[in-house]
């Protein structure tokens, strides 16, 4: 269990640090299948527990990945070029928040016992990893995968409380991330047939722009 949890923050950590979109969808997938297993890890052979390893691994592993590649190929991106926080820089802001993590773990008194504090710590650290990501990244895509990456923390903090109630919250989870990510690609191909680019922080000039129009018109 602490292998799996200590690969998920590898892999967050390998996504501040990467700019192409391809090798993060991958790794978006990578983690999908790593918290179906994590799920029947924690929870057994539980009927539940089966479905709800079972959706993470079709829904996060193979369906959310392949509409963020169907995304992509439908646009001219490739890469994330020129986010607001360097990926080296980046990569040093992931070992602090990984930090943060262990220290909030340390701090948080529960009621109830948790499986692994390594998971638990690997959980916030994607939480962070995801805001972070979505902060920082001007590409839609990347902005999605981090929306989905901090999805993944919230999932990965269920499993490690273990109780059935969270269970069974994370199972409409999956589902509310299905369309909303499924909508985000279609947003993502509109937005790229209209402007011919994904870069979201170019909005804020069209803004100016139409701010200015407006002004000449009066």
């Amino acid at each position: 269990m602490n292998n799996i949890a200590a690969m998920l923050a590898l892999s967050c950590l390998f996504f501040l640090g990467s700019g192409r979109l391809r090798l993060s969808i991958r790794m978006a997938s990578f983690q999908g299948v790593l918290l179906g297993i994590l799920a029947l890890v924690a929870g057994g052979l539980k009927p539940s527990i089966i479905v709800l390893a079972v959706s993470s691994i079709v829904l996060k592993g193979i369906l959310l990945p392949w509409l963020l590649r169907r995304a992509m190929n439908s646009t001219c991106a490739r890469r994330e070029i020129e986010p607001f926080v360097s990926f080296s820089a980046s990569v040093l802001s992931g070992l602090a928040l990984l930090a943060l993590a262990q220290w909030l773990v340390n701090r948080t008194e529960l009621l109830t016992p948790i499986f692994s504090p390594v998971m638990l710590t690997s959980a916030y650290f994607m939480v962070f990893t995801g805001l972070f990501i979505l902060v920082t990244r001007k590409k839609a895509i990347t902005q999605t995968l981090g929306f989905l990456v901090m999805e993944n923390g919230v999932y990965c903090a269920g499993l490690s409380l273990g109780s059935e109630l969270s269970m069974l919250i994370e199972l409409g989870i999956l589902l509310d991330i299905f369309v909303g990510i499924f909508l985000m690609g279609i947003m993502i191909f509109h937005i790229d047939s209209e402007f011919e680019h994904i870069d979201t922080d170019k909005f804020n000039d069209l803004s100016d722009v139409i701010l200015q129009t407006g002004g000449e018109k009066e």
